[in-house]
């Protein structure tokens, strides 16, 4: 008899890799019937794509064998697919619109059930290897800031706690909270950004560095940048960042891919990967204008000169130069000057690296004010970058027809394609959305921001509490090496904004799934698997041949 019922539902660690072999019509049932899988396979993604492929079962089969009860072997299968939410009821109401009229009837023989069973097996081994390990996750307090109102603290904390070892990112979510690990409101704490970058340190030296000409200077060979893939020179290193959207954008990299850390044949030799973490916030408890010092506008903090007093520019009127560490905003008269200590709290979702079972993904951020221009790496001046990172919206005429919408746009070339596989931009206040367009026209991904409607946490009225994200899926949108894209960024012009942003994050696997080649011990196993399934087929055809008249119901293929 073979029996099965659902045992567990998971949501995430899972990465899609071969058909789906386990159905039920039920939470619980007793049947004597196996499926077809590339039949099943098929019906499944026409009645509902994403569910077939979001969803992770994993399914007791119980088999006893010549109706010896004492004699009872468990094989664990496991349904694959992208992770997304997904509930037991829709799984099984998806799964029995979807199982064909008429399946394989079987009987107690004994080859027939060793057959089910190396079917079974040998089919999700490759799967099984990779899906089996479930995603670790780990939350971690920033060492302390210290806030006034209308204060601003802007500080790099280094070799900070990060997992450890080869490993797959799959999110990184962040938070400001206080000391009792509340969450605190944007209207009081304005996170401008946070931004986690990798480095190398070398072995044997200072356990912590503690400023930024610690690691800066490019002749410091106790240091080296591990930066992601992007295009901006000198700037825009980070794995991860993002500011006032963290809390309701998506940071999931989906499967089967992973951001590769930890890789020892990647560090060199006599250094070890650490990980810097920037954060910037500002306190606008009792300020006189909280968008005006949101925006850092350098009137209202009396800042003539940057963090290392070289004058600012005359036509900078804001941005980040104006509200860097320490300075001060400023706040009503008679408002009170009550500190308050508060904690960027991250969350870190991982899975140990598996060579061939997961595809690694390259990290791209581009800015819409890249001009493209050569740009010495060594250079420090932020001004003479390529990528400025931030610029200003002029107001719109009052008697422009049109409607009030800065639209900036840049061309920015991807030296080295593949496919898109996640997508998501960053903008402030006032932004009303971006996206990025192959050279042909064609929309590779479109990101809109969320604005808060209330007062509580992570709905805050008036600010960008999210950004909408782009999953494509797998292999559906690829660039080519050396395209031209073109990134463009949007905001309502009905006022001036001074340090707004255009970034877009993408990330991209140059190796399809299908192209990754399996080790050796997993080829070694399927093809003992097909060879021990050639025999008992054989077995069964024989008995097949010689049974044919016996009183039991033959097989019937759907």
């Amino acid at each position: 008899m073979v029996s099965s019922s659902f045992s567990q539902i998971r949501n995430d660690s899972l990465q899609s890799s071969s058909t789906m072999f386990s159905l039920a019509k039920s939470s619980t049932l007793n049947f004597k019937r196996v499926v077809d899988a590339d039949r099943v396979a098929r019906r499944c993604r026409a009645v509902d794509q994403r569910t077939m492929f979001v969803v992770a079962e994993l399914v007791e089969v119980e088999i006893q064998i010549m109706g010896a009860d004492d004699l009872v072997r468990r094989l664990v299968i496991s349904v694959h697919g992208r992770r997304a939410p997904a509930t037991k009821s829709r799984v099984t109401d998806t799964l029995t619109s979807c199982l064909p009229d008429t399946m394989l009837h079987i009987q107690s023989d004994k080859l027939l059930l060793l057959l089910l069973l190396m079917q079974l097996s040998f089919t999700s081994l490759i799967a099984s290897q990779r899906q089996h390990q479930r995603v670790k996750s780990a939350v971690f307090l920033s060492p302390p800031l210290t806030l006034r109102p209308g204060s601003v603290a802007s500080k790099l904390y280094y070799n900070v706690p990060f997992p450890r070892g080869h490993i797959a990112l799959k999110s990184f979510n962040g938070e400001v909270v206080d000391g009792n690990g509340t969450p605190v409101p944007l209207h009081e704490t304005y996170l401008h950004h946070w931004v986690m970058e990798r480095y190398y340190a070398r072995k044997g030296g200072a356990a912590t560095e503690t400023n930024y000409s610690d690691i800066k200077s490019s002749d410091n060979s106790s240091y080296i940048w591990a930066r992601n893939a992007g295009i901006c020179i000198g700037t825009l290193r980070q794995h991860f960042g993002l500011g006032s959207e963290t809390r309701r954008t998506d940071t999931w990299v989906p499967d089967p891919y992973g951001i590769e850390v930890g890789n020892p044949s990647q560090v060199p030799d006599g250094y070890e990967e650490r990980w810097v973490l920037n954060i910037h916030a500002i306190d606008t408890r009792g300020v006189v204008d909280r968008l005006g010092c949101t925006e850092c506008k350098c009137s209202l903090y009396n800042v003539t000169k940057d963090e290392f007093g070289a004058p600012l520019p005359k036509d900078y009127v804001g941005g980040l130069y104006c509200c860097h560490d320490q300075t001060q905003c400023r706040v009503r008269e008679g408002y009170g000057n009550v500190a308050r200590t508060l904690h960027l709290r991250y969350t870190v979702k991982w899975l140990d690296w598996l060579e061939n079972h997961l595809v690694p993904v390259k990290i791209y951020i581009f800015d819409v004010t890249d001009s493209g221009e050569p740009v010495d790496p060594t250079e420090e001046d932020p001004f003479k970058l390529s990528c400025k990172i931030e610029y200003q919206v002029e107001a719109c005429r009052v008697d422009d027809n049109a409607k009030c919408v800065d639209s900036k746009k840049v061309k920015l070339v991807m030296a080295k394609g593949g496919d898109i596989v996640y997508g998501v931009a960053h903008q402030h206040t006032a932004g009303v959305g971006a996206a990025l367009y192959g050279q042909d026209g064609r929309v590779l991904c479109t990101s809109n921001p969320k604005y808060g409607e209330g007062e509580d946490v992570g709905d805050e009225v008036g600010y960008i509490v999210g950004m909408s994200t782009c999953y494509p899926e797998p292999g559906s949108v690829r660039v080519t090496d050396g395209e031209v894209l073109t990134l463009e960024s949007n905001y309502s012009s009905s006022q001036a904004h001074t340090g707004v942003m255009g970034l877009f994050y993408i990330l991209v696997a140059e190796v399809a799934p299908g192209e990754m080649e399996l080790p050796k011990h997993t080829l070694s196993f399927v093809l003992a698997g097909g060879v021990l399934m050639a025999l008992a087929a054989a077995g069964i055809c024989y008995l097949w041949k010689k049974r044919k008249n016996a009183a039991y119901e033959t097989l019937a293929i759907a």
